[in-house]
């Protein structure tokens, strides 16, 4: 793999010309044209698909409409319940509502089959598309139902990304899709393009999974591609079935990437064939001589078969590597893990060692990424005539779909499978996050699945609990379950795959799915369950800020899940304050006490009391502020919370990382640098400040006292620097914090403390 920082051009889709000073010379010897790189950006695919859907007349500063929205039942009940307290009437473009994260409804009594009910309701109510749980992940039925050539849709889901399909897909947090059913827009600055050309063929036995790992694995520690478009063109391409590039596709969402959009050819075209939607698709590919900002080179033959170990999907090596270096490389892991969980739990790997191989105690096939049916049916060849054995190792594989499913009924696939000892089940994304095939207190699970970070896979720290997963392609999975848990890559194994053809049958889709066609009905009553909540109200930014640290994180990389975990805390995203009784329990239990402690003085301040009367120690802060700012007062001063972190927001695009926080009293969030632009966005939405702090020692610490003068001042006029203060034994010592450039919409939403009080003006 090759990477060049620096861009290149591609002409006609297959000469490269890296670029340099003489590359406008050898593109024009090439061509006959002279052309800049500036002209040759607009040739690629990514950009006229942004250019089709770009309101605002200007290229470099973007207003995204959308053709769809699709959302599932962790984030769909808090995205409706924002846009009913904003105005809205009705669902301005097709809006998809699945049910495969709660789909189980076993955890606290009704609340799961309340929020289904819920989305049914309002899918009557405002026209939209109900998935009851289990017919499909809401990926693959977006995939199946949804995608179309040179088409955008955006998810609430960080997974949402079908450009194999020709479909530009974005994944973020909730208030976005609520700015669309509004009739507003995604405001983003044009994004960089990065040109994934790809070639040669995959050896035998290397999955999608493998090709993914591999480029993430180079990618995303550089931040290559950060808040780019990943667009993949190259002859390889076509050497990949439409399953293969949708398995690689679904990935690039781990290396923090924006977008992805692929070429398009007859294989795709035959993908719609086969969904009955011959109509949605386009031949895409990029022009002449289209020029890429960076550019990666990547042979699909050299890549073999993949292992991500704990705790992220980057943490990659070839299997043939771990298994020759096997204890250092556990070792490695386990020395991660006493950084992650601080000490608190012992994850213990090398005890996996039997015989000098790796045991594994479970394998899953599963999600948006495992699922699908060219994955399942290879990993049945691997494991034909097998058993899994009767020890502690267990293999669980759930279809993407329920078409998919009954395709796998028809066909023998599920006969096969359920004879080796495996596991088949339905559509369900909880192995990916934590609610579904927890695995044993220190037990090592494979996954072909998204992710594999701390505590994902359900263990729970503060109960004393570890385990822990890497991520695998679904055939090196069937080939270690072939022997029995023992880690196998399934370039080790002689099997002959059968590539049965795909059948779709749209029957079970039109038997159950609800469908308004578009059409609303405003009659229909809601359905409300006691467990779904209105957002509590939350204040403008006031004019002054006293911030208390409340928690403090020194991880190179804080997950989502580590800011609101996943599992079983999902059962209370309609519930904001339930909700944010979880917010950060997995990495720092005493955040939310502190939170609301601080809390306490800005609903004092609210209600004209005084806020050291409910906060004692606050009065020390006041009296130590008014000797340099005498006008201070709680007229003109609010209070609340902020966290440091060194990277946070890499992961999932749910608004809850950012939202629990603000509930809880939460201003602002410090860090070094934020690891995606969906987090960032959260907290803006949520009218948090996002501000950045130069690396190296921190001028303050947890449970500070921070003072930000004539905040909100600032925030009007536009500015990047800030001025703040640490107020600690009766001094003020100053300090820069930075911010980086916001949209006018969105100076307006932190003014105005969330978009909720945006939109209602």
């Amino acid at each position: 793999m090759k990477l060049y920082e620096n861009g290149a051009y591609l002409i006609q889709g297959k000469d490269i010309v890296i670029n340099s000073p003489e590359a406008v010379a050898a593109v024009a010897s090439k061509t006959g044209k002279q052309i800049s790189a500036e002209e040759a950006k607009k040739e690629t695919i990514a950009y006229g698909i942004l250019k089709d859907h770009n309101t605002s007349g200007n290229m470099e500063k973007l207003q995204i409409k959308f053709d769809k929205l699709t959302s599932h039942d962790i984030t769909f009940v808090g995205i409706i319940q924002t846009a009913r307290a904003s105005g809205l009437e009705k669902f301005p473009i097709p809006y998809v509502l699945t049910n495969c994260h709660n789909s189980l409804c076993a955890v606290g009594g009704t609340i799961n089959e309340d929020d289904h009910m819920f989305g049914l309701t309002c899918a009557k109510k405002y026209g939209g598309i109900y998935v009851p749980p289990h017919q499909a992940v809401i990926h693959q039925f977006a995939r199946e139902m949804l995608a179309g050539g040179g088409k955008m849709i955006l998810g609430s889901d960080s997974h949402t990304r079908y450009g194999a399909l020709g479909t530009m897909a974005v994944g973020e947090g909730g208030p976005e899709l609520v700015k669309q059913l509004l009739n507003k827009t995604y405001d983003i600055d044009m994004p960089g393009v990065v040109g994934i050309y790809l070639t040669g063929e995959p050896m035998k036995g290397v999955g999608p999974q493998d090709i993914a790992l591999a480029i993430i694995g180079e990618v995303f520690a550089n931040g290559f591609v950060k808040n780019k478009v990943m667009e993949f063109v190259g002859p390889g391409v076509s050497n990949l079935s439409v399953d293969y590039r949708i398995g690689v596709d679904v990935m690039t969402t781990e290396t923090t990437c924006l977008s992805s959009i692929w070429r398009t050819d007859d294989k795709v075209k035959e993908f719609y064939e086969i969904h009955g939607r011959e109509e949605d698709y386009k031949e895409l590919n990029p022009g002449e001589v289209a020029f890429y900002d960076s550019f990666i080179e990547l042979d699909l033959s050299t890549i073999k078969p993949m292992i991500a170990m704990p705790f992220h999907p980057s943490n990659t090596y070839t299997i043939d590597e771990l298994n020759a270096n096997l204890m250092d490389i556990l070792d490695d892991c386990e020395k991660r893990a006493q950084v992650s969980f601080d000490g608190k739990v012992k994850l213990d790997l090398k005890s996996k060692v039997k015989n000098g191989r790796l045991y594994v105690d479970q394998g899953i096939i599963a999600g948006c990424a495992g699922g699908g049916f060219e994955n399942i049916c290879d990993a049945a060849d691997i494991l034909k005539g097998a058993s899994i054995g009767a020890d502690e190792f267990t293999l669980s594989v759930y279809p993407a779909s329920t078409p998919i499913y009954m395709e796998l009924v028809k066909n023998g696939v599920v006969a096969n499978l359920l004879a080796t000892g495996a596991i088949v089940k339905t559509a369900f994304c909880g192995p990916c996050f934590g609610a579904g095939d927890t695995p044993a207190n220190n037990a090592f699970s494979i996954r072909h699945s998204t992710r594999n970070f701390p505590n994902r896979e359900g263990s729970k720290v503060q109960n004393g609990q570890v385990a822990s997963v890497a991520l695998m392609d679904a055939r090196s999975i069937a080939a270690t379950a072939a022997n029995k848990g023992y880690l196998t890559s399934a370039a080790d194994m002689d099997v002959n795959f059968s590539k049965p053809k795909y059948f779709f049958d749209k029957t079970i889709y039109e038997n159950r799915v609800f469908d308004s066609k578009g059409v609303a009905d405003p009659s229909v009553e809601i359905q409300f369950g006691p467990n779904i909540k209105d957002w509590p109200a939350m204040s403008a930014l006031p004019e002054n800020l006293v911030l208390k640290v409340v928690s403090e994180i020194h991880d190179p990389v804080t997950t989502t899940d580590e800011l609101i975990p996943s599992g079983e805390t999902s059962s209370f995203r309609s519930n904001p304050l339930g909700l944010a009784e979880f917010a950060l329990s997995r990495k720092d239990p005493e955040y939310v006490g502190r939170a609301k402690e601080i809390q306490k003085a800005q609903k004092a301040v609210e209600a004209d009391t005084c806020p050291a009367s409910v906060v004692p120690e606050v009065k020390a802060v006041m009296d130590t502020i008014k000797t340099k700012f005498s006008d201070i007062s709680r007229k003109n001063v609010g209070f609340g919370s902020t966290i440091f972190a060194v990277k946070p927001g890499d992961g999932s695009a749910r608004e809850q990382a950012a939202s629990c926080q603000k509930v809880l009293g939460g201003w602002a969030n410090i860090a070094n640098e934020y690891a995606t632009k969906r987090y960032r966005s959260n907290l803006i939405n949520w009218g948090m400040l996002p501000f950045i702090i130069d690396e190296g020692e921190l001028p303050f610490k947890n449970l500070d006292y921070l003072f930000l003068p004539n905040i909100r001042t600032a925030v009007e006029e536009g500015k990047s620097e800030f001025d703040a203060y640490v107020v600690k034994d009766g001094e003020l010592k100053p300090f820069t914090l930075k911010m980086g450039a916001l949209t006018p919409d969105e100076k307006e939403i932190i003014l105005k403390g969330c978009l909720i009080n945006y939109y209602r003006g």
